[in-house]
């Protein structure tokens, strides 16, 4: 939509479903309407509280004509001629923390689907850098357990998926980072300072 010239001119279905609960998924259902979709659902996993989007968001979906259906996973994809035509999804319930299937299921018509479930680390590309809790640990600078690595926003242990944090701690790293090639500050606890490395011209 932000790359769009004229977002008249994008394709949108007419019965739309988004899987996941966060702020991406509430984004893609009000924008679906907007742009003309007639029914748009939000399926999640868990229950209303539980969504990472916040009562706020929520309520701006529903407001948008959104409908929001919870407790639910998804089964199948159905399709007809290659392009998906439905969806069913199996009714869970907590227990103990984890998601147990009810035995009863549901299906919706659909002509476009979205995934947003959130992202899945690829540690492979980390290497040598220290996680927490499936994300990368930094101290209050944003520095990582790699000499100069920094990092910052949801991809960090703590960090949460909001655009106006993942700025602020750009800024606190490009501050420590600014005091690293300075030679003001150690690259990392123990590491030696940083004055071999040179500021791009």
């Amino acid at each position: 939509m932000r790359q769009a010239t004229d977002v008249s001119t994008l394709p949108i279905g007419r019965r739309v479903l988004v899987i996941g609960g966060g702020m991406t998924a509430v984004d893609a259902a009000v924008q679906s309407r907007r742009l003309g979709a007639e029914e748009v659902t939000i399926v999640y996993r868990r229950g209303q509280e539980q969504m990472p989007a916040s009562h706020h968001e929520r309520a701006w979906a529903q407001n948008n004509g959104v409908l929001i259906r919870t407790w639910s996973v998804l089964k199948e994809l159905h399709s007809q001629d290659g392009h998906v035509c439905g969806a069913t999804f199996a009714s869970v319930r907590d227990q103990d923390g984890r998601l147990i299937p009810t035995g009863a299921s549901w299906t919706a018509e659909t002509d476009m689907v979205f995934k947003a479930i959130g992202q899945t680390l690829d540690a492979g590309a980390l290497a040598g850098i220290a996680l927490q809790g499936g994300r990368i640990r930094v101290d209050e600078r944003g520095h990582t357990s790699r000499s100069a690595v920094w990092a910052g926003g949801d991809c960090t242990y703590g960090g949460r998926d909001l655009t106006v944090e993942g700025v602020e701690h750009g800024k606190i790293a490009a501050h420590a980072i600014d005091r690293a090639l300075r030679g003001d500050a150690p690259l990392a606890s123990g590491a030696p300072r940083c004055n071999h490395i040179r500021r791009a011209a």
